[in-house]
């Protein structure tokens, strides 16, 4: 009888260790001063920061979605390891919490370790943006679970707050203003639809579209907006911050509003990127589709006191954000909406 081996099943445990080996020294420019232990171990270590007196723990666990079918598409793979960082990151943060750490999950049927390493790498440079260590993760190969080139990823970031500083919502009040970030494009949400569209469409990927290849737009990586939130936060009270993420402007805004609160927003207030309007003509979507489908342009939602508007709109854009009010919180109708986009 042949005497088999892990190999023949279809694991291969030294790419495995390759592997490790080639993404140290990614997550070691990650690594802040609380990290006691990262990759390599059977647990990562992390000493909570001592200038936190009532730390609250904020947990955010992610994918980046059937984004990634078009990545396998396309053969990217530098970029979506950004867009499941910011996922977790931009999630914890809307609560008011720094960043501290975070973890991956790669998971394929046959591990390509440049692929893998590809992948990885964009993680920690999305660690870096968000200023929070890579200290651990999974890869998983698991034969005949995925198809041949493809994997998943998930991702899980840790923040903490001051118990006395947490963002819920609950201060949002009428007249107080709306201010929208500029997202990169689509981030990592509604590319099912994407690729509908795009198999409706079927457009050159590669061809012209705004000075950039069309498969650039698409593949934008979702902007990370933690250091210059955190930043703002640290200058002047914020109310209320909504990540725009599945569901759109139409579902996320709500999830930080009471009940008697809607939030009108003005559509004439921003330039949205013409890749919506492309996928808008080409998929002959409805605007209200397009507004609880994509961010159309908005990727994060901030909530202050209308005294508080001009200098969050210098701080924000001093820092590197393109921002501007798009709206306002008013009192809610009977049966009314608590996103209206005019």
């Amino acid at each position: 009888m042949t005497s088999l081996t892990y190999r023949d099943a279809g694991v291969d445990i030294d790419a495995g260790e390759s592997l490790v080996e080639r993404i140290k020294p990614f997550a070691r420019r990650t690594l802040r001063p609380e990290v006691m232990a990262g990759i390599g171990g059977f647990g990562a270590l992390f000493e909570l920061p001592k200038k936190y007196r009532e730390p609250v723990l904020v947990a955010g666990t992610d994918g980046v979605g059937t984004k990634l079918k078009l990545a396998f598409q396309l053969n990217r793979h530098d970029t979506v390891g950004i867009d499941l960082v910011a996922m977790s990151v931009n999630d914890v943060l809307v609560q008011g919490a720094e960043p501290l750490f975070f973890l991956d999950y790669f998971a394929c049927g046959r591990l390509d370790v440049d692929t893998a390493a590809s992948v990885i790498q964009g993680i920690a440079r999305g660690c870096e943006l968000a200023g929070c260590a890579l200290i651990g993760g999974e890869t998983a190969e698991m034969p005949g679970m995925y198809p041949d080139g493809e994997y998943d990823l998930a991702g899980f970031a840790v923040g903490a707050v001051e118990k006395s500083r947490i963002i819920d919502g609950r201060a949002i009040a009428p007249g107080d203003a709306v201010i929208g970030l500029a997202s990169s494009g689509a981030h990592s949400n509604g590319f099912s639809l994407v690729r509908r569209i795009l198999d409706r469409a079927r457009p050159d990927l590669a061809a012209d579209f705004d000075g950039r290849p069309l498969a650039d737009a698409l593949m934008a990586p979702t902007r990370i907006y933690v250091k210059p939130l955190l930043a703002l936060m640290a200058a002047l009270p914020v109310k209320g911050l909504a990540h725009i993420t599945g569901g759109g402007l139409l579902d996320n805004v709500p999830r930080i509003l009471g009940e008697g609160l809607a939030a009108r927003l003005e559509r004439a207030a921003w330039p949205r990127l013409s890749l919506f309007d492309w996928l808008q003509r080409e998929g002959g979507v409805a605007d209200e589709e397009m507004h609880r489908v994509f961010n159309c342009g908005i990727g994060m939602v901030v909530v202050v006191d209308r005294a508080q508007e001009a200098a969050a709109l210098r701080l924000l854009r001093e820092a590197g954000e393109t921002a501007w009010t798009i709206g306002a919180i008013v009192r809610r109708e009977a049966g009314q909406p608590q996103t209206l986009v005019a």
